[in-house]
């Protein structure tokens, strides 16, 4: 198990102060600079930023945070998480990496979604009846431009091209390019007939359920006759001194959040026990560094991964901050121990 990878992953959420007042869209993204630094500095290997158009949210271009925290950065790796590729364009998502590669001496990777939240479409002037054929074509031609050379290329949603070459190149001739999936065999076939790495989104219920898809993506790479490479998840959680304190902090900004969404998508209010269920038996890692380290390393033996991300956000400032340096310092060391063990 040394060649796990295990990174962090947030949206940017706008934090409260530590005396309880939201601060600006402008701090926060500042904040997941020094989070990132941080990060590095505890051991962490990849840090993972989501774009988002929600008030909740800070990021709206992870790759423009991400740049800013290549310059103060040598090691950790530098990925979105993900990248809405059906209301954007291929051709600037690639020069946007390539670019952002450059000034990381080649630590960029970038991870490609149709997306969960549709907010994009509208904003940018996509139809989401569309949503299927948007992600298909522009999946097709970024893979295309990932092999550096003139591209000619046509679809029905985007004007074709026809031998046009991209700039920045990469210095290495790669850009690390992942597919994030929610749960849809459909998704997990596509992204294993173009090759790429698989990234599962595993955000409620028991994370074991997700085993068969990952011998799926494996079943249809060898079809294919494309590379099954290391799968990763990402999962929220929180980490603090102590259970109780980890669960305290935690829950009011998850609560909220949940019930904001949850009003437009028509679930319910999400009740303290359910909240608690999901702690103990599904995929929340909330609590102290041994448990959420004895969490993670179950979850990773039973799912079978390569790369675990875990996605923090709408904690106060200073929690989060406690929070990297505790999953860096004192949850990665564990994992790694119990699954060597």
């Amino acid at each position: 198990m040394s060649d796990l990878v295990f990174g962090l992953d947030t949206f940017g959420d706008v934090p409260e102060d530590d005396f309880g007042t939201p601060v600006s869209y402008a701090k926060a993204i500042r904040q997941v600079v020094q989070e990132a630094v941080l990060a590095e500095e505890t051991g962490v290997d990849v840090i993972t930023l989501g774009e988002h158009h929600r008030p909740e949210f800070a990021i709206s271009t992870p790759e423009t945070v991400l740049a800013g925290i290549a310059t103060r950065t040598s090691r950790i790796r530098l990925s979105s998480g993900v990248t809405v590729l059906s209301s954007d364009d291929p051709v600037r998502v690639f020069q946007r990496f390539a670019t952002v590669d450059a000034l990381s001496n080649g630590r960029a990777e970038v991870v490609l979604g149709r997306g969960s939240f549709t907010e994009s479409f509208p904003l940018f002037g996509y139809d989401l009846a569309d949503y299927d054929v948007l992600f298909e074509e522009k999946l097709e031609l970024f893979a295309k431009l990932l092999e550096e050379k003139p591209v000619t290329w046509s679809g029905s949603k985007r004007a074709p091209l026809e031998n046009a070459d991209v700039f920045p190149k990469t210095e290495s001739g790669h850009l690390t390019t992942w597919v994030g999936v929610g749960g849809s065999p459909q998704s997990v076939i596509r992204t294993a007939k173009y090759g790429f790495p698989l990234m599962i989104a595993i955000i409620g219920g028991s994370p074991e359920r997700f085993a068969p898809l990952i011998d799926l993506y494996r079943r249809a790479t060898e079809q294919f006759g494309t590379t099954a490479h290391p799968v990763g998840m990402h999962s929220p959680g929180f980490i603090a001194d102590t259970d109780e304190q980890a669960r305290e902090l935690h829950w009011p900004g998850h609560k909220a959040l949940w019930d904001r969404i949850g009003a437009l998508r028509g679930w319910p209010p999400l009740r303290k026990e359910e909240y608690d269920s999901e702690i103990e038996h599904g995929s929340l890692y909330i609590g102290s560094p041994e448990t959420v380290a004895r969490k993670m390393a179950r979850a990773i033996k039973a799912v079978g991964v390569g790369r675990f991300d875990l996605i923090y956000g709408s904690q106060p400032v200073s929690a989060r901050l406690r929070a990297v340096e505790l999953y860096g310092t004192k949850v990665l060391p564990m994992v790694r121990e119990i699954l060597a063990s």
